[in-house]
């Protein structure tokens, strides 16, 4: 078989009759328009970020170095990694795994498959921890926070970046998934940190000023359901809820209110139609649920709730 011909055979003949090009003389613009064609034509979201983003990925450059390289002729080797890449995105593996990064409150976050990739909606579990902080004193106080099932440590990461004094502590179940926000820390600068494994809150000791976690929260039943992107790649441990989706929270408010200063915070991120349920198991617990905040979608996401020694 002719190079040319092993060529095109590698590089896929995608969903419809559409082939990703095996060109001799294969631009590097020729090549994204053909995995975009590719990508849509295979129910891809979002086919043309995607073809962007990991081209530039296989070929080591960033957007404005593509855009300027868009004339530069790709060797055969370049397409069969571009096409090894889009093999994999169109068997639904996120662009964040393929790439190994992810990124989140403007920091560029490595994930595994011991990681969650961490979702946007989630930074308004950051945003809601900031707004509530600010009412308690200027950013540069030396705040104690704790971020419960911290995965790759992207809220715990994001709020030292946000707070210049803070000391953060990031628990997970998963040794191999603490290493990676250990990792992340470390890369980015952001080193005010401890992080330990264990089960929720068990081998925390307060007080703290703020309690953040993003649960598992997901009902056992409805996981299979969710999207490929989800169910196949991400850890089923950080999705699964069980049965109700409460689980986790329930562990949460058995566990915090001790480990609360008086004027602390518990933030937690919530899913779909869990306001409710949640705010009434953190009122249970002693504590005063009182701000819920939604995503830029309009889903109710964030609940924030006081220790209620802050009452009296």
């Amino acid at each position: 078989m002719c190079e040319k011909a092993a060529l095109k055979s590698d590089l896929i003949a995608a969903p419809q009759g559409v082939v990703a090009g095996a060109a001799p003389h294969f631009t590097v613009a020729q090549c994204r328009r053909a995995w975009a064609a590719v990508f849509r034509a295979g129910g891809i979201d979002n086919p043309e970020l995607d073809a962007r983003v990991l081209i530039g990925h296989a070929l080591g450059l960033d957007h404005a170095a593509l855009a300027a390289r868009a004339d530069e002729l790709l060797s055969v080797e370049q397409q069969r990694t571009i096409a090894a890449f889009g093999r994999r995105r169109l068997a639904h593996e996120p662009v964040a795994r393929i790439t190994g990064t992810k990124e989140f409150w403007s920091l560029p976050l490595r994930v595994n498959q011991a990681t969650l990739v961490p979702r946007p909606e989630t930074e308004t579990v950051v945003a809601g921890v900031l707004s509530a902080l600010d009412k308690r004193g200027p950013r540069s106080r030396p705040w104690r926070i704790a971020d419960i099932g911290t995965g790759c440590g992207a809220i715990l990461l994001a709020l030292l970046k946000e707070l210049p004094n803070a000391f953060a502590v990031g628990t997970d179940i998963s040794a191999a998934a603490l290493t990676v926000a250990r990792d992340n820390g470390r890369r980015l600068g952001l080193t005010r940190a401890a992080y330990l494994c264990c089960d929720m809150a068990l081998a925390l000791r307060g007080p703290f000023d703020v309690i953040v976690s993003n649960p598992p929260y997901i009902a056992s039943a409805e996981i299979d359901r969710l999207a490929p992107e989800v169910r196949l790649f991400d850890p089923r441990s950080a999705l699964d809820g069980g049965s109700d989706g409460l689980h986790w929270y329930r562990a949460i408010a058995a566990t915090v209110a001790a480990l609360l200063a008086g004027d602390a915070i518990l933030v937690v991120e919530l899913g779909s139609d869990q306001a409710e349920p949640v705010a009434a198991l953190i009122a249970a617990a002693g504590l005063a649920p009182v701000a819920l905040q939604s995503d830029l979608n309009g889903v109710p996401r964030v609940l924030i709730a006081e220790n209620v020694l802050r009452q009296l």
